[in-house]
């Protein structure tokens, strides 16, 4: 019998081309998976291949922790875009855990996002305890909601927008063309979005298929009476009867709008579908209007609120001036990193224009925390003041909390609509 191997033996590098059938399989296995993808699935993947940004653990050769990370732009309070380190298909073979594989891949992608010139990090956490101990903080969350159609007073009559629009059914090729720049639109306004290249749309209309089966979903575009693209939306459906009545659900996979006009459309259709009795959204703003589109808000009922989008801030000054502002003020920050990539204090001065400037500083710290906490306060979301209350933000000078939530909170909450 072999001796269990070392921290020290086992071997964290990016892998080759040739390694990542090896690699795909470890990933299978690590989201408990069937282990084994058919060649056509291997190839279909090989396209999120970029070199030296897929990691691996070697042990003994074969392949017993996955990490990937890839390039992104996530937009900032008030419509910047910053460049990210996407981190994701992060594994750890159920055989190999509690050896530091995770936190020598962590490190080592964070230390070259660093030095290419990443302003943060960000990853969807399948599980909350993990990230916060290599800088992460939950920066948005998203909740789902299950619409009870009949009770929500909606017309059963209603056949098409009032407003002069119109929503037409569409199909892949057509999300393709419209649903990139529609995209742009909504994420540019949307603290907390992120980016999606030319394979996103390919992924999610089937033209590059991951899994060995997919079903194509049905596509519904809203335009204006002026004839521009506004919303979409993507959504199954079963087929579930029960005693001759129809007791089918629709579920939402995606649904864009870039007005309020596109989104009451898209929902009001959603729930006009003949057959439908529930609607079941994707993952939403957790201040969306869905509820309040329904003449009757109690039949959206909560399915799930969770934490989203977690982000890594990788550079303080970059951050904090690449963001606008809701009040003038100025605010000395004392930043805590144990990773050694971004602590530091920091003075942030913040102008009526919204506009800033951030420097490093020897002055006393008004507020002190953890880079975690400076990603959750960061994109708006959270308030200063209750993180004091949780003893996760320390007050160096009195009112300096309050101070914070003034200058960086947001009148709309983050949110990403994308998990990756």
């Amino acid at each position: 019998m072999t001796s269990r191997a070392s921290r020290a033996d086992i071997d964290i590098r990016p892998i080759t081309a040739s390694e990542f059938p090896d690699w795909n399989r470890a990933m299978n296995i690590g989201f408990l998976r069937e282990p084994t993808s058919d060649d056509d699935i291997i190839e279909a993947r090989r396209a999120q291949f970029t070199p030296g940004r897929s990691l691996g653990a070697f042990d003994g050769g074969r392949c017993v922790a996955t990490f990937r990370s890839f390039a992104q732009e996530l937009t900032a309070v008030g419509g910047a875009a910053v460049p990210a380190d996407a981190v994701t298909n992060v594994t750890v073979a159920p055989t190999h855990r509690r050896r530091g594989l995770l936190s020598r891949m962590m490190a080592q992608d964070l230390a070259a996002a660093k030095e290419r010139g990443d302003v943060v990090a960000t990853l969807i956490a399948a599980e909350y305890p993990i990230y916060g101990r290599y800088g992460f903080g939950p920066a948005t969350s998203a909740t789902e909601w299950t619409i009870d159609v009949p009770r929500s007073g909606l017309d059963p009559r209603w056949a098409g927008p009032e407003d002069g629009g119109r929503i037409d059914l569409v199909d892949a090729e057509d999300v393709r063309k419209f649903g990139p720049e529609l995209h742009e639109r909504l994420r540019r306004a949307q603290p907390g979005a992120v980016s999606r290249d030319e394979l996103w749309w390919r992924i999610t209309t089937g033209a590059v298929r991951f899994h060995p089966t997919f079903h194509e979903p049905f596509y519904a575009m809203y335009r204006s009476a002026g004839g521009e693209v506004e919303g979409m939306v993507a959504y199954t459906a079963d087929d579930h009867w029960g005693a001759k009545q129809p007791l089918n659900t629709a579920r939402v996979k995606w649904l864009s709008a870039v007005t309020p006009a596109a989104e009451r459309a898209l929902w009001r259709y959603l729930c006009s579908v003949d057959w439908v009795v529930k609607v079941k959204s994707d993952w939403r703003a957790p201040d969306d209007l869905l509820p309040h589109l329904l003449p009757d808000p109690r039949a959206a009922a909560v399915t799930t609120q969770a934490d989203w989008l977690w982000v890594r801030i990788l550079d303080v000054v970059r951050a904090l001036e690449a963001r606008t502002y809701e009040a003038a003020g100025s605010l000395v920050l004392e930043v805590a990193d144990s990773g050694g990539l971004s602590g530091g204090r920091y003075r942030l001065e913040a102008s009526a224009d919204g506009s800033s400037t951030c420097v490093p500083t020897t002055e006393g710290a008004d507020l002190a925390l953890d880079v975690a906490e400076l990603a959750v306060l960061w994109l708006g979301d959270e308030s200063a003041v209750r993180l004091a209350a949780l003893g996760r933000v320390r007050e160096e000078r009195a009112g300096a909390a309050r101070q914070a939530d003034a200058l960086l909170r947001t009148s709309r909450r983050p949110w990403c609509p994308d998990i990756f």
